[in-house]
């Protein structure tokens, strides 16, 4: 009989969203085990871009490291990107941000994470696939198989970053809504007989789509779009000779090709989960949702999820978060997801073949040519536009916003936002006087104080940037509250709880992590 391995939280899926939550969990001091069914990490062509939102999040939690890239620079930084396939659309984030898109393959992205997650103290089971999912009023418990037989993890939390076939999802009953495929889209890497019968690049026809990109040594990177119907044969592995006659019928010629790699199907079918949370189970990534994979929003929406997600959980499972905090995971990630199924299938109706259309595709060529009208493509494809919901009538209008990264200039000498976020905790900037606040002895600084264990809070010199003498910046880099919108203690207990007995170290008085009443 296998012993149980215990932990505080079980991630199932080891992939890039999978491996971020567990750095996240980790690095709050969470005992995370991750169990992933593929052994090492998959070198197969996936998703390379990051996009502006995705990029800020992760460098305000100094997960990218060398990756960042350019930017933080004093003036705004600008890429060319696409929308359906057209040309002229411009990404942009403001002065003293990371680069807006990042291009970083997947292998890249996973590797980075998993290694900081080894780092933050994550236990990765890799080479096991979960067999069963059991849920009990106070905790989960998952086996799998593995190379040395049946393991079962017992916790008191479980997250299914599991993919787009998610075991976590079916075995649990989470419902969804979903949308019946309507084209057949193939991709692999190839080598083209002649390299100049297909140039990088995007090519429509009459008849779909063909992306062809530079692989490695010399390969092509090839991804179709048939709008005609789906493939019969669709849930059958791709084969050279049914990718070679689909670019070709797309083109219009024969184009010859050989040495097939990766060769993949996929389509514009769309899913999103009813609910992401199901008691102690939760859903993130491909998992909760799933569109057509266009403009480079998959990997991105699942970094958010990773992130919004981690510290709540983490902050739930230590003690120190109110009892509705991880309902807001919900919340305030379905419909970011939501409004990406919906641009997706907007880009592909605009992808589709036929002339009727090209009077659409140039007018959105127009727009895309015009800065103040493409900016607010730019800004959903990036989700530099989501907005939090607040939390009341009376909340100040800078709620539920990101905040961007600042210079400032503390007693300990300069800084900026980011830098401030990196430890993971809740931030209380406050630019106003000494007693800043105006309403009893020591202000904003004295209505924090149960909190002070938990909370992080700096005195800055007052800049226009920051137009509140008090901001409370989540540390997902969101605001959760600003002077004006109410008492900062409501604001704090609604996020935390009541505060008292919060040790230095984050943890709540008499909070363990040990587990009790757990499945089994």
């Amino acid at each position: 009989m296998t012993n149980d391995i215990q932990a505080d939280v079980v991630v199932v899926g080891g992939g890039p969203v999978g491996l971020l939550i567990a750095g996240e969990l980790a690095g709050h001091g969470v005992r995370t085990v991750v169990v992933e069914a593929e052994t090492a990490v998959s070198g197969r062509p996936k998703a390379t871009t990051l996009h502006a939102r995705a990029v800020q999040s992760l460098a305000r939690r100094g997960h990218l490291g060398d990756l960042a890239g350019e930017g933080t620079g004093p003036d705004p930084v600008s890429r060319p990107f696409h929308f359906a396939g057209i040309p002229g659309l411009t990404i942009s984030a403001p002065a003293m941000e990371p680069t807006p898109i990042l291009k970083c393959p997947q292998e890249e992205l996973e590797r980075h994470f998993e290694q900081r997650a080894r780092a933050a103290g994550a236990v990765i089971l890799r080479g096991h696939r979960v067999t069963g999912v059991q849920q009990g009023p106070d905790g989960v418990r998952v086996t799998a198989q593995g190379p040395r037989g049946g393991i079962s993890c017992v916790a008191a939390y479980l997250v299914g970053a599991d993919g787009a076939r998610s075991t976590v999802r079916e075995q649990a009953g989470f419902e969804s809504w979903t949308r019946t495929a309507t084209v057949s889209a193939m991709a692999g890497d190839v080598r083209l007989e002649n390299a100049d019968a297909l140039r990088p690049g995007w090519h429509r026809t009459a008849r779909g789509w063909i992306v062809a990109k530079d692989a490695p040594h010399g390969r092509t990177h090839l991804r179709t779009l048939n709008c005609v119907s789906t493939h019969p044969a669709r849930h059958l592995p791709l084969t050279l000779e049914e990718l070679r006659r689909e670019v070709s019928w797309i083109a219009g010629r024969d184009i010859a090709m050989r040495e097939p790699q990766w060769l993949t199907r996929f389509s514009d079918f769309s899913r999103l989960v009813g609910c992401y949370r199901k008691g102690r189970i939760l859903l993130a990534g491909d998992a909760a949702h799933l569109h057509f994979p266009i403009a480079g929003q998959g990997l991105s929406t699942g970094v958010l999820d990773a992130l919004n997600l981690g510290w709540k959980l983490a902050f739930t499972v230590r003690g120190t978060a109110a009892d509705g905090l991880l309902d807001t995971y919900d919340q305030e990630r379905r419909p970011a997801a939501r409004r990406v199924i919906d641009n997706t299938l907007a880009q592909l109706a605009i992808m589709r073949p036929g002339a009727e259309l090209d009077p659409l595709r140039a007018l959105f060529g127009e727009l895309l040519a015009s800065e103040p009208q493409s900016g607010v493509l730019a800004s959903m494809l990036s989700a530099q536009d989501t907005v939090l919901p607040a939390r009341g009538a009376d909340s100040s209008p800078w709620e539920g916003r990101f905040l961007q990264n600042i210079a400032l200039t503390t007693r300990d000498g300069h800084t900026d936002v980011i830098g401030l976020l990196g430890e993971g905790r809740p931030l209380l900037l406050l630019s106003g006087g000494q007693d800043s606040g105006g309403y009893g002895s020591g202000g904003y600084e004295a209505e924090a104080r149960p909190w002070a264990g938990l909370l992080r809070v700096v005195r800055c010199e007052p800049v226009p940037e920051l137009p509140y003498e008090a901001v409370l910046v989540r540390p997902d880099g969101y605001v959760g509250w600003a002077a004006g919108g109410g008492p900062l203690s409501l604001a704090l207990r609604a996020y935390f709880g009541a505060g008292g007995g919060v040790r230095a170290d984050g943890l709540r008085t008499g909070a363990s992590g040990a587990l009790s009443g757990v499945v089994r």
